[in-house]
């Protein structure tokens, strides 16, 4: 090798090294930027809107029938032909900007159609929606939850903020950034009192993509002089073997037993993370896909003396069974597994007269809504 050979490569094996150690330098910055600006919540008192409909004041009556609207309506991203890069599909955001406002608009065309079928004239007495997102990469910045505000004019309001994700630098070809998401309650009556209360999360690593958790808790005054409770929830999705969203059910499960001891009612609403259906979704839907880690069977020996019920969206003819989410692994269609995995809790004071999945044929979110109706029995 001559002498000029061997200077071009050194010179070359140089500017590797030096590569290869800015590499590293970015690689552990972000590593320690990642770690450091992951924070959880905290338990939190949430600040109420007030209702402007007629009967806003009024106590809630022991005799009338309530309708309740949950959804989880995907940061307006999953459109039908939308897939995620988390359950195995290719996107990490929504299409565009547009796309999200297109779901959006699609949401409300379905609230419309439920709220002509299931509720009043006014609409729902209550309404959950989950993965209500603002100031989020993966949602262009649009502002889902000011949005859904003005669309439910009049109503009394909550927000609890789920997570506050740091900059997520993956996929690289389109990371999915840093996103703010949470749970967004409306209500024609007012709330008399609104908090944010943390769920227990993993310690490992799946922390830094699962995130916060938390439930949201709003109160309302009776006629008999007791309380109606009224969770809205979004458990773990992307833990490592789905034994953090148990726990957080027995957490969920923990508080209501203790409001019902004091002749309270409440009403868990939302997506719970795990199948709700006895022996599970596939029974309904013929699925032959392995248990996903977000949506493992709830034990029923959990509930056994509680004082609480689960209530599945599912008829009597179970043959007519609507999946309230499918997997997002790919676009939708009739090959997609889908699952039960939205739906309710109850104190056993609480008389629930419908419980059912509208079928919006996952057009605007990777969920189907959900819809409840009750009575408070004593």
């Amino acid at each position: 090798m001559t002498a000029k050979q061997k200077k071009i490569l050194k010179t070359v094996g140089k500017s590797v090294l030096a590569v290869v150690l800015g590499v590293f330098v970015v690689v552990c910055g972000y590593a320690i930027y990642f770690v450091s600006a992951f924070n959880r919540i905290g338990d939190q008192s949430l600040s109420v809107t007030k209702s402007t409909f007629e009967h806003s004041k009024d106590l809630l009556q022991t005799t009338k029938t309530y309708s309740l609207l949950s959804w989880n309506i995907g940061f307006c991203a999953y459109s039908d032909d939308y897939s995620f890069f988390m359950d195995g599909g290719t996107e990490s955001r929504a299409f565009s900007e547009e796309a999200v406002n297109e779901n959006l608009n699609g949401i409300q065309k379905t609230y419309r159609d439920l709220s002509d079928k299931y509720a009043s004239a006014k609409g729902f007495d209550f309404i959950c929606y989950q993965e209500v997102d603002f100031d989020s990469t993966r949602s262009y910045h649009v502002d889902l939850k000011e949005k859904l505000k003005k669309w439910h004019l009049g109503y009394a309001s909550s927000y609890a903020q789920n997570y506050d994700s740091p900059y997520i630098m993956f996929p690289l070809s389109s990371p999915h950034g840093a996103n703010n998401s949470g749970l967004l309650t409306f209500s024609q009556y007012n709330i008399t009192k609104a908090n944010r209360v943390e769920l227990p999360i993993e310690s490992g690593f799946s922390k830094y993509f699962d995130l916060d958790r938390c439930l949201s808790i709003n109160r309302f005054p009776v006629n008999n002089g007791k309380e109606f409770i009224l969770v809205n929830l979004h458990l773990s999705a992307y833990s490592s073997d789905g034994s953090i969203t148990a726990t957080q059910l027995q957490f969920l499960i923990d508080f209501c037993k203790a409001e019902f001891k004091k002749g309270n009612y409440v009403v868990c609403a939302g997506d719970f993370n795990m199948d709700l259906v006895e022996g599970g979704s596939a029974t309904l839907f013929g699925s032959e896909s392995k248990e996903e880690n977000w949506a493992k069977q709830i034990d029923p020996a959990l509930f056994k003396g509680t004082g609480i019920s689960k209530h599945a969206p599912v008829p009597a003819d179970k043959t007519k069974a609507v999946p309230t989410c499918r997997n997002a692994n790919r676009p939708y269609s009739e090959g997609n597994n889908v699952y039960v995995i939205d739906g309710f809790l109850a104190t056993q004071n609480i008389l629930v007269t419908t419980c059912v999945t509208y079928d919006a044929q996952f057009k605007n979110s990777d969920h189907n809504p959900v819809v409840l109706t009750f009575q408070f029995t004593m």
